[in-house]
């Protein structure tokens, strides 16, 4: 049997490294296009909105340094602006609770185990995914319409109803309705946590006499409490953002008299109707620190209220 003479133990980490760099080598290569798109499409952007927030710029000529007026102005001169966001801040306010208050209380039904859950689940879930398309939107503002059917569905008991959607006192109302009817998302969310709740907490719980809505009470929902943090968090950056309920209904204007002015759309109406693309930026990171803002506090205030099962 023939021996080799052994290695240097300098060469075999010679060798190793060298492994690890063409490894790392390739892994880059393939990281890449990620890095690119993130580069062009996400980080860039965001640099440029940001300088453009400090300017004059109107797409048709070339951008001129105003400092911090565009935010200077926005709570001080732009009356909209702020009707914008008193609008924005009662449709959060009120839409978000009501919807996941009906998300858990449905969620809670299916959870019985009917039978053809998975249907029951489906179909529930459907408005979350047309809740934001114009069609939706569209069927909407006629179904609350002058001549809609809710108006034709009071007629049949002698109620002469108003054009739900041309009332300044009922249009936001309206679309309140509209974001509380796209439960479907947090509902399947909030039927994944109740699933993962062990039924012998109910089992002791009804031992020692207690009733459904003590069990609720104290063991359903301090369980639920992460999902519903959750649920709230994403709720409320997404309420934000609403756009196409408003732009439809009230053909892009916010009427009637400001009442669907939502954030985001006078943010468009700056930017693509009036061309003041730098105070639309500014709008922009003005509505990115409002949802930080909202978002960090959530997190302080988590620890108040939710209930971790590993937490001591």
């Amino acid at each position: 049997m023939r021996l080799e003479p052994a290695r240097p133990v300098g060469q075999h980490r010679g060798t190793k490294n060298a492994w690890k760099r063409r490894e790392a080598g390739a892994a880059y290569v393939f990281l890449a296009p990620w890095f690119l798109g993130l580069i062009a499409i996400t980080v860039g952007p965001i640099v440029a909105s940001l300088y453009l927030s400090f300017t004059d710029y109107s797409l048709l000529e070339e951008a001129q340094w105003v400092g911090l007026d565009n935010y200077a102005r926005m709570f001080t001169e732009d009356d909209r602006f702020l009707q914008s966001l008193k609008v924005t801040t009662i449709y959060v306010v009120v839409s978000v609770p009501m919807q996941l208050a009906f998300a858990l209380l449905l969620a809670l039904l299916l959870d019985r185990g009917l039978r053809g859950l998975t249907i029951y689940r489906s179909v529930y879930y459907l408005p979350s995914l047309l809740g934001g398309s114009v069609a939706i939107a569209i069927l909407w503002r006629k179904i609350f319409g002058t001549d809609g059917l809710v108006n034709s569905v009071l007629l049949w008991f002698g109620i002469e109803g108003p054009g739900w959607v041309t009332d300044p006192d009922t249009a936001l109302g309206t679309l309140i309705l509209l974001h509380v009817w796209t439960f479907g998302a947090p509902m399947v969310i909030f039927l994944a946590g109740l699933r993962q709740i062990p039924q012998s907490y109910y089992e002791a719980a009804s031992v020692d006499g207690a009733t459904k809505l003590t069990q609720f009470r104290h063991i359903t929902l301090p369980l639920l409490t992460p999902i519903i943090f959750f649920n709230l968090v994403l709720e409320i950056i997404k309420s934000f953002q609403s756009f196409t309920q408003s732009f439809i209904v009230s053909n892009g204007t916010g009427g009637p008299v400001d009442s669907t002015l939502f954030y985001t759309l006078y943010l468009y109406m700056k930017g693509f109707k009036n061309f003041e693309m730098g105070y639309a930026a500014a709008m922009a990171w003005v509505l990115l620190l409002i949802i930080a803002g909202l978002t960090g506090v959530n997190f302080l205030m988590s620890k108040y209220w939710v209930f971790y099962g590993d937490t001591k």
